[in-house]
Order: structure tokens, then C-alpha cells, then sequence
């Protein structure tokens, strides 16, 4: 099971995006702002991260600079997850370590697009309901 870290502060999207990720077979665990996602992280070796960028304490831009400075989890790829739509948003979360970015409110599907990129074949199994081999 591909297990992913879910950064995000708001209860309700955190709740709402976990339990939809676990219906598709993901196992997934929280942090709700940047240290605690950072030490999740390096605690729980995900395949992947899901950040939001508008986070308490330290955001999500410098959690993920963080983690990409870090040869623990540098290889572990991040999707920035931002109400924030503006004008060269992208190329900030691209500059800052992100693999991808994606739109606030969540589309699952176009979201799932993208972590199956990332993910490879092993995503691509989970996006599609079926539960890969350990």
C-alpha cells in the first residue's frame, strides 16, 4: 500500500482529501503544519506529499525546501496544493522543491493524474482502486 502525507490545516479538507485517498487504497498520514510535516516525513517515509502552502508556523513553501535539503527525503515527491491561483504560483512551488502543483478546492481525479505521474506504475494501480502488492 502506498502510503501518503497529507500536510494541511484546515480540519475539514484534511478529513475530506484523507478519507478520500484511503477509498482509492492509499494509506494515509497527517501533519497540520510545516515541522510537523517535515518530521512526519522523515518519521514515516511516504512515496509521497501533499502540501498545502498556506500553513501555521512555517508554510508549506519552506517545509518543502526543507525536506528537499535533506537527504532523507529529498527523493520523496511533493505536490503543492494551493488555494492560491495566482500568476506565477506554479513556477514558485516549482522553484521552492515541488514536483507539482494542483488547485484548491481538490478535483480527485486531476489530482490522482498527478500523483500517478509521480508515483509510476505503483500509482497507477492505487488511482485505479486496486490494491497493489506490498
Amino acid at each position: 500500500m502506498l502510503k501518503i502525507l497529507l500536510v494541511e490545516d484546515n480540519e475539514m479538507n484534511r478529513d475530506m482529501l484523507s478519507r478520500r485517498l484511503v477509498r482509492k487504497g492509499f494509506e494515509v498520514v497527517l501533519a497540520v503544519d510545516g515541522p510537523s510535516g517535515v518530521a512526519m516525513a522523515q518519521a514515516e517515509s511516504p512515496d509521497l506529499v501533499l502540501m498545502d502552502m498556506s500553513l501555521p508556523t512555517v508554510d508549506g513553501w519552506e517545509a518543502t525546501r526543507r525536506l528537499k535539503a535533506d537527504a532523507a527525503t529529498q527523493h520523496i515527491p511533493v505536490i503543492a496544493l494551493t488555494a492560491h491561483v495566482m500568476s506565477g504560483d506554479r513556477e514558485k512551488a516549482l522553484e521552492a522543491g515541488c514536483d507539482d502543483y494542483d488547485t484548491k478546492p481538490v478535483e480527485l481525479a486531476r489530482l490522482l493524474g498527478k500523483m500517478e505521474v509521480l508515483l509510476g506504475s505503483r500509482g497507477k494501480e492505487m488511482a485505479g482502486g486496486e490494491k497493489a502488492a506490498p
